[in-house]
């Protein structure tokens, strides 16, 4: 019999929001894990209800808390009190902050469970729009320790800055002691960042912080507080200079980061090619991942002579591509596409700016090119899969972070007369519920 570990007492952790409802009644239950769904929650059914259970493993049989009075949509949320029979994939956490951070949901299981969720979510996602006989190669495995990239949130109580990520599905910060999944060199400054951070922040006021692994040092960007006063943009110029070779403020989510702190160039490198970044660019959050991920696109687009790379960012399809190809890279952000373009020289390279949501590629654009590589946000590329149904383009390879948005978009390329030949299953958010994938649609 396992129990899971137990919450901290509520003393020095931040408040939580006091509301005027009536407290809750609960009622106690024992239940079987029959599967474990997309957002990495067991599934078990008990009185009539759906129960979602997290940190379970299929097969276990546990003892769950469900409050009274929930039953509506499509299931009701339990808590795991305790693991009464554990099933053969479950192991112990690697983190002892397991349970609390949101970041990481499924450390319970062994590798091969693990693994075979990972596949099992692609596989489901694909079967839900009528595609799931399609080949899929085995699982490209990120390493822990790899995290290469990461945005923490921070908080100042009185003298103490919570710094970490919140727990899951809430606001409360949970205070990072540990962290298997980052990469070394990010997890080193976490207590740095918290005295800085002391002095930087007012009693209450919290910020963000996104650190980028580069070459020639740590990228650093602050979001929030609204306002940096002098000492505090001193404070900034002078932290942690050895380690850290690019500091930026950016006052809001939306607004353009200021520059505070060039002490060396910053970069990356796609295909031995250097990109310095801007700011909190996107980068894909491991070199294990990319490096899996841009295999498997050179692999779908073959031998083409031409080939458009839409959403491109700043150039980690489009550089390695451009090894053998001429490729053409379509962006919508303004310094991604800004980076990108100054280290195109020498490359079969041609960069452009367009908002491929509002306004995507259209057929006769398309025909243009022997390949089509598209790697959209989240929420998927439906009016440029649109577009793509209805051009001749032989070969289309699919990019997502999102198996649900990806078989969305796989569907509509498929009923407009491609074939979805091959998928490669990439699990770059170690021990998340986040799944990575490649297709490879032909006409």
């Amino acid at each position: 019999m396992t129990r899971p570990a137990k919450r901290p007492f509520a003393k020095g952790r931040p408040p939580a929001r006091k509301t005027a409802q009536p407290p809750a009644e609960f009622r106690e239950l024992e239940v079987s894990i029959i599967d474990v769904g997309a957002r990495g929650d067991g599934i078990a059914f008990a009185e009539g209800l759906r129960l979602f259970v997290p940190y379970t493993v299929t097969g276990d049989r546990v003892r769950v808390r469900v409050a009274d009075g929930d039953g509506k949509g499509e299931g009701v949320r339990a808590e795991l009190l305790e693991v009464i029979e554990p099933a053969p994939g479950r192991r112990p956490p690697a983190c002892r902050h397991f349970g609390r951070c949101g970041g990481c949901t499924l450390q319970q299981m062994d590798d091969a469970t693990y693994a075979a969720w990972t596949v099992g979510m692609v596989r489901g996602a694909l079967e839900r729009v009528g595609l799931g006989d399609v080949p899929m190669e085995p699982p490209a495995r990120t390493p822990a320790a790899a995290r290469r990239r990461a945005r923490f949130a921070a908080l100042k109580r009185g003298k103490r800055v919570w710094f970490g990520f919140n727990e899951r599905q809430s606001h409360r910060l949970v205070d990072l002691e540990e962290c298997p999944v980052l990469a070394p060199r990010l997890f080193a400054l976490v207590e740095p960042l918290r005295g800085l951070l002391a002095d930087l922040l007012p009693d209450g006021g919290g910020a963000d912080v996104v650190l980028t692994e580069l070459e020639g040092g740590v990228d650093l960007l602050l979001v929030g507080p609204r306002s940096l006063d002098r000492a505090a943009r001193e404070a900034l110029v002078a932290f942690e200079p050895e380690r850290i070779a690019r500091i930026a403020w950016q006052p809001a989510d939306r607004a353009a980061p200021e520059p505070v702190a060039n002490r060396r160039p910053a970069f990356i490198r796609f295909a031995g090619v250097s990109i310095q970044p801007p700011p909190g660019a996107f980068l894909q959050a491991s070199a294990e991942g990319e490096a899996a991920l841009v295999a498997a696109v050179r692999e779908g687009v073959g031998q083409a002579a031409r080939i458009a790379d839409l959403f491109a960012g700043i150039g980690t399809f489009s550089v390695p591509l451009a090894q053998q190809a001429a490729v053409h890279a379509v962006e919508g952000d303004e310094a991604a596409v800004a980076a990108l373009g100054r280290s195109v020289q020498g490359l079969r390279l041609t960069v452009e700016r367009r908002d491929l949501f509002e306004d995507p590629l259209g057929v006769k654009d398309l025909n243009r090119y022997d390949a089509v590589v598209f790697d959209p946000p989240r929420a998927g590329a439906a009016a440029q899969a649109a577009a793509l149904a209805g051009a001749k383009v032989p070969r289309v390879v699919g990019v997502s972070c999102n198996p649900a948005s990806f078989a969305r978009d796989a569907r509509v390329l498929v009923d407009g007369g491609y074939r979805l030949t091959k998928v490669w299953p990439v699990d770059q958010f170690l021990w998340s519920a986040h799944v990575e994938l490649v297709g490879l649609f032909e006409r």
